[in-house]
């Protein structure tokens, strides 16, 4: 193991300032969804990958998963999209299409950085969340489920927008018990709001 890592070098400065500008090409690139249902100052990709890299912090169990680990698979997991944007199902792009946009731009990703770990291990960070095997992947994909809607209910609250296809669409998706325990109480709360709202 030591082998590998003295293989690898420290990227040179001036690669580190390429990489950083790519990633903050997402501080800049809207949430699609949002875009589309008309909601006004709607978040961008790294606001939502913010948001997920706070959440392993709540989780009560520390055995369950490696809470680093579910941290750095959230900074990356929509790293590709500074080079791709935000493909949605609503897009027109099939699965596999945008599974190989999404490749290619963490290859160019990686290539910023030639010959340092960094590189290497944001791409197979990216990957394990792609495959979504590890128990890590399955919970930060719980997390952004449960993250898109959380800030749908915010939306909802301030815009007066109706996003219940948000809310549908994550339906019985989040499998982590912690985590749907909190998916309740946020549609718990969402519809005491919009029955208060109706009467």
């Amino acid at each position: 193991m030591s082998g590998e890592q003295n293989s690898f070098q420290a990227p040179k400065p001036s690669e580190v300032i390429e990489l950083l500008k790519v990633c903050g090409k997402l501080k800049r690139t809207a949430r699609t969804g949002w875009v589309r249902k008309g909601v006004q100052n709607y978040e961008s990709v790294a606001e939502h990958s913010w948001r997920i890299t706070l959440l392993p912090m709540f989780l009560s169990n520390r055995n369950d998963v490696d809470h680093v680990r579910c941290m750095k698979i959230g900074l990356v997991h929509d790293l590709a999209e500074a080079l791709v944007g935000d493909i949605t199902p609503h897009c027109g792009v099939s699965d596999q299409e945008k599974f190989k946009l999404e490749s290619e731009a963490m290859s160019k990703i990686k290539s910023l950085v030639p010959g340092s770990r960094i590189g290497e291990e944001i791409v197979e960070l990216w990957n394990e969340y792609e495959a979504g095997e590890t128990k890590e992947a399955k919970v930060v994909k719980d997390f952004d489920k449960f993250e898109m809607i959380l800030q749908a209910e915010e939306y909802e609250a301030e815009q007066g927008v109706d996003l219940s296809e948000f809310f549908e669409s994550t339906k019985g998706k989040i499998r982590h018990g912690e985590i749907k325990t909190w998916e309740e109480e946020l549609r718990k709360s969402r519809d005491i709001r919009r029955g208060e709202t109706e009467k």
